[in-house]
């Protein structure tokens, strides 16, 4: 049996922090939200983890994400960082462009940082 008061930092697959872990009902979408003190001075709540194996569009599921997580922390910037070399599309980022988040800036090891507020969204 795992000893998750021996093994604590085994246990953390997100990092440390406060986190919300989402997955859909046929566990073919895994949404992380964290919140915790960036080493790049980001201010918000990051997405660690998106992964859609067929649970849906992205974009919608990121929605989604969004609002559950604006339900947790108010007003929260939502913020999350892509790596153009390791995603397939040509245009990384795209699903949350489609969700209407806006590339923000990037960091000096050359991820892209994307970003949404609660005000960018019809109705919030």
């Amino acid at each position: 049996m795992f000893n998750f008061a021996r093994n604590r930092n085994m246990a953390l697959f997100a990092g440390p922090g406060e986190k919300l872990v989402l997955l859909t009902g046929d566990a073919k979408a895994l949404f992380v939200w964290r919140k915790f003190i960036s080493m790049d001075n980001q201010d918000g709540v990051s997405c660690a983890v998106f992964r859609n194996e067929g649970a849906g569009v992205s974009s919608e599921l990121i929605k989604a994400a969004d609002e559950i997580a604006w339900n947790r922390w108010p007003g929260a910037r939502l913020y999350t960082y892509v790596d153009g070399r390791r995603v397939k599309s040509r245009n990384p980022g795209y699903c949350f462009l489609m969700a209407g988040w806006r590339r923000c800036g990037m960091t000096k090891s050359g991820l892209i940082i994307m970003e949404i507020f609660p005000d960018r969204i019809e109705g919030l």
